[in-house]
């Protein structure tokens, strides 16, 4: 029986239990593949494709079995117009977030229709096999994004899936969770000098440099994606949260 399935909405919470007042443990976005491990009356149990994260979705959600996405969103959001061909497009309060995966039914002068009547701009999407390896732009996307538990657009985010949206959008493997993450390449001796591209975790926490000075992270405490200095992040976290630098390695 085919179980390979994509989402059609915009973004929607994985939850940890099948209720919905469950806590969300992170979220699938526009196009992105999946199984469903089992049903009930109200929720399915789901594996995503690209990390094997494991949740429940409801079952009211719009899926379809047959999708090849062509092209995926490179900027922040990209607003959703709606409109005729080859006429008017309206705007509309709707937005994709970065990295949807989506299919290219129609072109028409500076805008690409992915749904029917729907559309979104040529400049804000890329080729689907197109890698982009300047995380520092990548990660800068998000500053002052909303720090949101399970987040990973813009509408809310955390640490771990600021790290991991780099890697998904350049079809590299990479967990979702930092208890994972931090296990993913070899470590670095703990120094006092760090370079752009360092990735600092703490136990439960996760930061990028984007130079030898500064660091990028979706901070809780601050309640949104900001820059700091790393030298002093390293001390107001182990000051605040009692915690030290567990491990370092390069992006």
């Amino acid at each position: 029986m085919q179980n390979n399935y994509f989402i059609k909405t915009k973004i929607i919470n994985l939850l940890e239990k099948p209720h919905k007042k469950s806590n969300i443990s992170s979220q699938i976005i526009y196009g992105e593949k999946f199984k469903i491990l089992s049903k009930n009356k109200n929720f399915y149990k789901i594996k995503s494709h690209y990390d094997n994260y494991i949740g429940f979705v409801s079952n009211k959600i719009n899926i379809v079995h047959k999708f090849k996405p062509t092209h995926k969103i490179k900027v922040l959001k990209s607003r959703v117009y709606k409109g005729l061909e080859n006429k008017k497009k309206i705007p509309l309060n709707k937005w994709l977030p970065f990295g949807s995966n989506i299919q290219m039914l129609k072109k028409e002068k500076s805008f690409f229709m992915y749904e029917k009547n729907k559309w979104i701009k040529l400049n804000e999407i890329t080729s689907i096999n197109n890698k982009d390896r300047n995380f520092v732009k990548i990660f800068k996307l998000f500053e002052n994004c909303p720090y949101k538990w399970g987040g990973k657009t813009y509408q809310g985010i955390d640490c771990s899936a600021l790290i991991q949206i780099y890697y998904k959008y350049n079809n590299i493997f990479f967990p979702r969770d930092t208890i994972e993450q931090v296990k993913q390449k070899k470590k670095l001796k703990i120094k006092k000098k760090f370079k752009k591209g360092d990735i600092i975790f703490w136990k439960g926490h996760v930061a990028a440099c984007i130079n030898s000075k500064n660091l990028i992270h979706a901070y809780g405490p601050m309640k949104k994606v900001v820059i700091m200095p790393i030298q002093k992040t390293i001390h107001r976290i182990e000051k605040t949260a009692n915690l030290r630098v567990k491990k370092i390695f390069r992006i």
